[in-house]
């Protein structure tokens, strides 16, 4: 029983996790090494993420500086970052590569926002779902006679506690984002 729990809560975890890092790809107003979190490039015939090719780093609030460890991948890196359709150009100087990042329209912050209560929205669904399994689960015991009446009733209350506190979280998430999406 305790190890229902305990899988419920390693998965909402992972939902939580999962939540940040799509969050992380949500471009806002501001520079952040984050927003490359998911380009990947061409080297030597592999798809390899840019975090492990060059040096990434935010000398200003609007800027992004890349430095690729190896001169050959500029090219590769350039194309990598465009085909990862951020909205962002990169110039390249033939030393590094630098990106800035613009500022978002009004328009442009609403549509985010909005995106970003879709994403949470789904990683609420997620979580209920997972809660949900966890009580079919206890349910199926029941009907093998391994679990009693008042004990099931008090393990699906401290699922229902669990989801709330991670539905609390995600709602914590996104209000965070919203605030940092909206500033100007």
């Amino acid at each position: 029983m305790e190890s229902i729990k305990a899988k419920c809560e390693e998965k909402m975890k992972k939902t939580i996790a999962a939540l940040r890092d799509e969050f992380n790809a949500i471009r806002t107003g501001r520079a952040s090494p984050a927003l490359l979190d998911k380009v990947r490039v061409d080297y030597y015939g592999q798809k390899t993420p840019l975090s492990q090719v060059a040096t990434i780093s935010v000398p200003e609030a609007r800027l992004i500086v890349i430095q690729p460890w190896d001169r050959s991948l500029f090219s590769e890196i350039e194309k990598a970052i465009l085909k990862a359709d951020l909205g962002l150009n990169p110039s390249n100087d033939g030393k590094v590569l630098r990106i800035a990042i613009p500022p978002l329209t009004e328009q442009r912050r609403k549509e985010l926002a909005k995106s970003a209560k879709a994403i949470a929205e789904q990683a609420r669904v997620s979580i209920r779902n997972i809660r949900r399994d966890a009580l079919e689960e206890l349910k199926k015991l029941q009907g093998a006679g391994g679990v009693a009446e008042d004990q099931l009733k008090k393990e699906e209350a401290e699922l229902q506690k669990l989801t709330d506190t991670y539905i609390g979280q995600i709602g914590q998430i996104l209000e965070e984002k919203e605030k940092e999406i909206m500033e100007v």
